[in-house]
């Protein structure tokens, strides 16, 4: 059996407490694509733990692997590591050999790049980690790959032909000093060294292999995304995606080395948060802004709305429910998570964008593109307010025990989806995660 967990909107969905919840009946748990500029949070018995790299499963000593679609940051990953086992965990994670790696130069070129567009409407609002042009390098077969590093004479190949480019663009184009992060000798002294304890550990795997053996024994695995569907950068608002393919089809299969077939004939569960968040610039038809911004201060700080690699307040907006159609087509979900619900508890009204208004008619998904959703306005659909609850008390008793204001608004993301609601969250603990179906048991 598999499951797949696709955030359905724009990142920040919360996907990392799924994760942990449905991680308990997984062997092994595979993050398929991003890197280190995806922040999960994860709260196990009041502690809370912040992972940006390391697979969610890692709190509950499951395998977790960094498939051949992810971008691994090597000083991350370590320091991930390291700080779990000082927290009293031993995670085990292997990574794919085929997965690329983040070198100091993507990060600095990151920054480059992105103050270069800063002026213009290009600007992504990236995290600065390196993701975009380390995937650039990828695709422009000039990257180096985990297992590069395991061989110091082949690293130093892929290092010295394309240091001197990052070095030349830099400082010609650019107009700026490389400095040591453009440094052949230093970067092999580092990257071997990655290399050897990587080797030392045990922590290299042909990915596609690694899961195919264990899935033909029987095992269950758990496939995270990272980000968003809404940014995936063939299905997302280009230019303001990522540099990978969260979604299902994507991203699981590719990124894993698993068939197609194979997460296929699993489940895929879509991952909901009650109403829109998102860090970055870039169009946002149901954002709460003008006279509604004290409105978004109040679900911001209630929700913890901050970025868990970055820090940066996110903004805040309704539900937007054709992003929610969008996704549900293009990942093929059969079943979704609802998370936040008790952050829109007490407020004087809840709404949701039904569909949007678009050069004169109403439609109800997303436009192709970024340009048409900018002139998109939101067509709101009103709910009756729910009342301030013991949460705690709620998800001991179950799903018919939250308020039934607010299990009419399930109701009603559960149609326009098409896709039956799975667990409803409401609170940042697993024992605040109203479970209906476990997707391994379906």
């Amino acid at each position: 059996m598999t499951v797949t967990i696709v955030g359905s909107q724009l990142g920040d969905e919360g996907k990392g407490a799924l994760v942990d919840l449905w991680g308990g009946a997984a062997d092994v748990v595979v993050r398929y694509q991003g890197g280190d500029n995806a922040g999960h949070t994860v709260v196990e018995g009041g502690e809370e733990y912040k992972l940006s790299l390391v697979p969610s499963g890692a709190v509950r000593d499951k395998i977790g692997v960094l498939g051949n679609g992810c971008v691994v940051n090597p000083r991350t990953l370590f320091d991930e590591i390291d700080t779990l086992r000082e927290r009293g965990l031993d995670p085990d994670v292997r990574v794919a050999e085929r997965a690329h790696v983040i070198m100091p130069y993507h990060r600095v070129l990151d920054g480059i790049e992105e103050e270069a567009k800063s002026d213009s409407d290009l600007d992504a609002g990236t995290t600065g980690r390196g993701i975009g042009p380390t995937y650039e390098d990828k695709v422009g077969r000039r990257g180096i790959r985990v297992g590069d590093l395991l061989d110091p004479d082949v690293l130093r190949e892929r290092l010295e032909y394309v240091v001197p480019q990052k070095r030349t663009l830099v400082e010609e184009v650019f107009g700026l000093d490389a400095g040591e992060e453009f440094d052949v000798d230093a970067l092999h002294e580092e990257y071997a060294a990655v290399g050897t304890r990587l080797e030392t550990e045990g922590m290299t795997v042909d990915s596609g292999t690694f899961l195919h053996e264990r899935h033909e024994r029987g095992e269950q695995l758990l496939f995270e995304g990272a980000q968003g569907t809404s940014i995936d950068i063939d299905h997302g608002i280009y230019p303001y995606v990522t540099s990978s393919n969260p979604t299902a089809g994507g991203g699981a299969a590719v990124g894993s080395g698993v068939g197609p077939t194979v997460v296929g004939r699993g489940e895929v569960v879509g991952i909901v948060k009650a109403y829109l968040s998102r860090v970055g610039t870039g169009p946002l038809p149901t954002e709460l802004v003008g006279d509604d911004e004290p409105l978004a201060d109040h679900i911001r700080e209630k929700g913890g709305e901050f970025g868990t690699v970055t820090g940066r307040p996110r903004r805040i907006g309704w539900l937007d429910v054709p992003m929610l159609r969008h996704a549900a087509r293009a990942n093929g979900f059969t079943g979704i998570a609802v998370n936040h619900l008790d952050v829109l508890a007490g407020l004087d009204e809840v709404k949701v964008g039904h569909a949007y208004a678009f050069d004169g008619r109403e439609i109800e998904t997303m436009p192709t593109t970024t340009e048409q959703w900018e002139r998109c306005e939101p067509v709101l659909k009103e709910f009756e307010p729910w009342p301030e609850v013991d949460w705690t008390a709620v998800a001991e008793e179950g799903y018919g025990a939250i308020p039934e204001n607010a299990r009419t608004y399930l109701d009603y993301v559960s149609t326009e989806v098409g896709a039956p609601i799975y667990a409803v969250g409401v609170g940042p603990d697993r024992a605040e995660t109203i479970e209906l179906q476990d997707p391994f048991e379906t």
